[in-house]
């Protein structure tokens, strides 16, 4: 009998209570495990967990990878200056403008004399959102306000701030239907359902490593002992056969649970309305900025020409 075996057996073989039992069981099949992690077990020595269990393991294994991946890379949707250039500083008045506001006041500005109707200026908001639509969305407005109406590039990026003030409407958006359609029931799945079949399967290892354990003592045991390790043998048999059933129930309810597709979808519609909204917003002004654009190079050809 080596070391191991001998401490087994002797704290085993104690007459303890429940409480001291269970610790006596838990150090067994801590040293099960470590002489098993030291290649000191036999291969044949090892009790051999049902196929159909192993294979339900790698599944699960494969589908809580798959959360975890993608939950490492759309958690940023939880934040929304995740396209932010953190490189740039935008000033205090730029960060003061809102779009919608500061093109307001361009009109107010440059309509003053004309036929059309000027509207009142207006005072934007305090707190202004910090994404790449927005920021795009400001310097655009700040920069047709430097230029004024007179000035076809002024009046192209006021078109320009126009189209993406309704591209970072449709950017928030977005994150908030996404938060709310997959990035959480994504995360609470892996948190719950998930997380529920991993722990089954840890309370199946740990009860096979009591039962390889409670083997090794039958194995060792005195003769007057030999009848209360092969209960213990029987009793631990019993218990893993329970817990394998269980972590199979629930590893098996955990795969066919359709959330996590039903989550997907809704990360795929969030991103395809945004796209289709930024690409609506963009086309609607492209057009304008293009007759811009060609009267601009015309006229500066004709007077080259000259």
């Amino acid at each position: 009998m080596d070391g191991w075996s001998k401490l087994q057996s002797s704290i085993s073989g104690l007459n303890l209570g429940q409480s001291a039992n269970k610790f006596a069981k838990g150090f067994n099949s801590s040293v099960q495990a470590t002489r098993e992690r030291l290649g000191q077990v036999a291969p044949e020595e090892i009790t051999e967990l049902p196929q159909e269990y192993k294979d339900l393991e790698n599944r699960v294994d494969s589908l809580r990878n798959a959360h975890v991946a993608l939950l490492k890379i759309a958690k940023v949707y939880d934040h929304e200056g995740y396209d932010y250039p953190t490189q740039i500083q935008e000033s205090i008045s730029e960060l003061s403008m809102s779009i919608g506001a500061g093109l307001t006041n361009f009109a107010a500005n440059n309509l003053k004399g004309t036929n059309l109707p000027t509207p009142a200026p207006v005072v934007p908001p305090q707190a202004q959102h910090k994404t790449l639509p927005h920021a795009l969305g400001r310097a655009a407005t700040s920069a047709a306000q430097g230029l004024g109406s007179d000035d076809r590039l002024g009046r192209a990026l006021a078109l320009y701030a126009g189209g993406y003030d309704k591209v970072a409407t449709a950017r928030l958006q977005q994150d908030d239907s996404i938060r709310a359609g997959f990035l959480h029931p994504w995360h609470t799945t892996l948190s719950t359902s998930i997380q529920v079949a991993m722990k089954a399967r840890q309370a199946v290892k740990v009860s096979r490593l009591e039962l390889d354990a409670a083997k090794q003592t039958l194995k060792n045991a005195s003769p007057s002992k030999q009848e209360h390790a092969r209960l213990e043998v029987e009793n631990a048999e019993d218990d893993l056969v329970q817990k394998t059933e269980v972590a199979i129930t629930l590893m098996k309810t955990v795969l066919e649970n359709p959330e996590p597709l039903k989550n997907l979808n809704e990360l795929v519609k969030s991103q395809l309305m945004f796209h289709a909204a930024a690409a609506e917003a963009l086309s609607s002004v492209q057009g304008e900025i293009e007759e811009l654009s060609v009267a601009a190079e015309g006229e500066y050809r004709k007077s080259r020409d000259h």
